[in-house]
C-alpha cells in the first residue's frame, strides 16, 4: 500500500478536520499525518495494542482505530483528542481510508489478486489481463499448501507463516477463513513431492515451536500459470478431507500420494454401500476384531509375504496361516491371492469412507 495514497487523503482533509490526524502501521510508526513533522515517529507500545481489536480506543490524548481486514488489520488511523468529536472523526476516516485501501488492493495488490484466483472470484478471461497489468510472472511454477489449524488461527499464526516466506513478489500467504491459511509458493518446475512435504513439515514445526499447536497441511500439485492455481488449491483442500478419512495419523497429506483413496472419496456413499454388500456376506466385515484387522494391515504392509509378516508380528507362521484361513472362511476372500487381496484392501477403505459419511436412507 502506497503511503502517498494515504497522505493525499490526509492532506485534503487537513483543512476540514481542525485537529491532527494521521495513520500508523503495525509497528506504531506514523506513515501519514496532517503535521508533516510527525511522519516517521514511533508510538508507544500501548498504541500498538489497538491492532488486537477493531474498536476505537483513546490513548495518550489521541483516539485510535485499526482498519483493513478483520483477521489482520494493517493500519490504524488516529485523531487528536478523546471526546465525541474525535470519535466521529475517527469513524469517518476509517470508512474513507478503508474504502481507498480496498480499492487499491483490488486494483494493484498481487496478494488479493492471487486470493481471488484460488477462490474462483475472478473470471478466467480476466486472469491474464490482470496478471499482465500487475506485471505478474505467468510462466513460473507454483504449488498451493493449505495449512489448517483446528485449535486456533489468530494474527500471530498468520505472521509466523508470513515471516517464513518474506518474498512478497514470489510467495503469498493468504487467510482463507478462521482455520485455514493458504501458502502459494513459487517452486522449481521439476520439484518433487517429497520436497514439498519437507517444506510443509518445516511450517508445521515452526507453528509447533511458536505456539505448541497442531496443524494439518494439504499439498496441491505443482502448476504452471496463474489460472491453474485454483486447481492446485482445490487439490490441497481434497488432500485434507481425504486424509481426515483414510490417513488420520498423517499431518502432511499430498494430493499426488492419495492414490485410490481419492477415487473412493468421490464415489456416492450409496454405491459404496452396495459394493460392500455384494463383496461380503452380510455383516461379515463387522465380525473382524481389532487383532484380525491389525494382522491384515501388517500382511498388506509386507506385500502379502507370510513369512515376513509372521516375523514382524512375532507369531509362528502356522498361526498366521490359521488367521488367514479364518478370514477366508468369514469373508470368502483369500488374502494370499493377489486379486482377493486387492478387493479386500479396497473394501476396507470403502468401509472407512462409509464410517465417515454414513448412508442416508
Amino acid at each position: 500500500m502506497s503511503n502517498r495514497l494515504f497522505q493525499g487523503v490526509i492532506h485534503q482533509m487537513r483543512d476540514v478536520v481542525d485537529r491532527t490526524i494521521g495513520v500508523i502501521d503495525e509497528t506504531g510508526t506514523v506513515i501519514s499525518c496532517s503535521e508533516l513533522g510527525k511522519i516517521g515517529e514511533v508510538q508507544s507500545s500501548a498504541v500498538i495494542k489497538v491492532f488486537s481489536s477493531m474498536a476505537a480506543e483513546a490513548i495518550e490524548g489521541y483516539t485510535y482505530q485499526p482498519f483493513g481486514t478483520h483477521m489482520h488489520p494493517e493500519y490504524a488511523v488516529f485523531v487528536e483528542g478523546d471526546d465525541d468529536i474525535a470519535a466521529r472523526y475517527i469513524g469517518i476516516l476509517c470508512v474513507s481510508l478503508g474504502s481507498i485501501k480496498q480499492y487499491y488492493d483490488e486494483k494493484y495488490d498481487r496478494g488479493n489478486f492471487i486470493k481471488n484466483v484460488i477462490l474462483d472470484n475472478i473470471l478466467p478471461g480476466d486472469i491474464y489481463l490482470k496478471a499482465r497489468e500487475l506485471h505478474f510472472n505467468n510462466e513460473s511454477a507454483r504449488a498451493v499448501l493449505l495449512i489448517r489449524i483446528p485449535e486456533r488461527n489468530d494474527v500471530s499464526v498468520f505472521d509466523v507463516i508470513h515471516n517464513l516466506f518474506p518474498d512478497k513478489a514470489k510467495d503469498f500467504v493468504i487467510n482463507i477463513n478462521e482455520s485455514d491459511i493458504a501458502l502459494v509458493k513459487e517452486v522449481k518446475p521439476d520439484i518433487e513431492t517429497r520436497d514439498l512435504e519437507k517444506l510443509a513439515r518445516s511450517v508445521a514445526d515452526a507453528l509447533s515451536t511458536e505456539f505448541y499447536t497442531h496443524c494439518l497441511v494439504g499439498i496441491g500439485s505443482t502448476v504452471v500459470g496463474v489460472r491453474d492455481l485454483a486447481r492446485s488449491f482445490k487439490e490441497a483442500q481434497v488432500s485434507l478431507e481425504v486424509g481426515k478419512v483414510f490417513d488420520i495419523e498423517k499431518t502432511i497429506v499430498s494430493y499426488d500420494h492419495l492414490g485410490i483413496a481419492r477415487l473412493i472419496y468421490q464415489l456416492p456413499t450409496t454405491l459404496c454401500d452396495m459394493f460392500l454388500r455384494e463383496i461380503f456376506k452380510r455383516g461379515s466385515i463387522e465380525t473382524l476384531d481389532q487383532e484380525t484387522l491389525f494382522t491384515i494391515q501388517k500382511f498388506f504392509e509386507n506385500n502379502l509375504n507370510v513369512s515376513e509378516t509372521s516375523r514382524k508380528l512375532f507369531v509362528h507362521r502356522n498361526t498366521l496361516v490359521y488367521r488367514l484361513e479364518k478370514i477366508k472362511k468369514l469373508t470368502g476372500l483369500d488374502l494370499r491371492e493377489f486379486d482377493d487381496a486387492i478387493v479386500f484392501k479396497v473394501a476396507l477403505m470403502v468401509k472407512k469412507y462409509l464410517d465417515a459419511n454414513p448412508v442416508k436412507y
